[in-house]
């Protein structure tokens, strides 16, 4: 993936299920975690989007398990934002360990929900772009 941001984060033993893998519940907290910090990166914090009256909100979500996810592993998690047209936009994501190992895929659909109507803002990228310091973090 191109124009990627990354975090890294360490799995603690409290996030294994009983098989010793990482449930897949955390996982998708990962990605959370990384599309949030992605924000933040790009100068878009939880006060600017209140002010703004405006929130993210993931649509659709979807994971793809390449390998198991194990107590102590170091994972770095990628978002790679694509803009389109329409109120929806996508964002890919890669969990990989520390030596390169894929370990899961994430397809995540988001949208801008504007808090007062409570419906997708038109254009989102608009929305990013407008209050972002550093657009190009997220791929504008």
């Amino acid at each position: 993936m191109s124009d990627q941001f990354s975090v890294r984060v360490s799995v603690r033993g409290y996030e294994i299920d009983g098989n010793g893998h990482v449930s897949s519940a955390v996982l998708m907290q990962y990605g959370q975690h990384s599309r949030w910090e992605a924000l933040q990166a790009a100068g878009i914090d939880y006060d600017v989007l209140t002010a703004r009256r405006v929130g993210p909100v993931s649509l659709e979500e979807t994971i793809r398990y390449r390998h198991e996810v194990l107590a102590g592993d170091e994972l770095d998690v990628t978002c790679s934002y694509h803009w389109g047209e329409g109120h929806t936009f996508r964002i890919e994501q890669e969990l990989r360990r520390i030596d390169g190992i894929l370990l899961a895929e994430i397809a995540n659909i988001g949208g801008v929900l504007d808090l007062n109507s409570r419906r997708l803002v038109p254009d989102p990228a608009s929305y990013w772009r407008q209050a972002a310091a550093r657009p190009d973090v997220i791929g504008l």
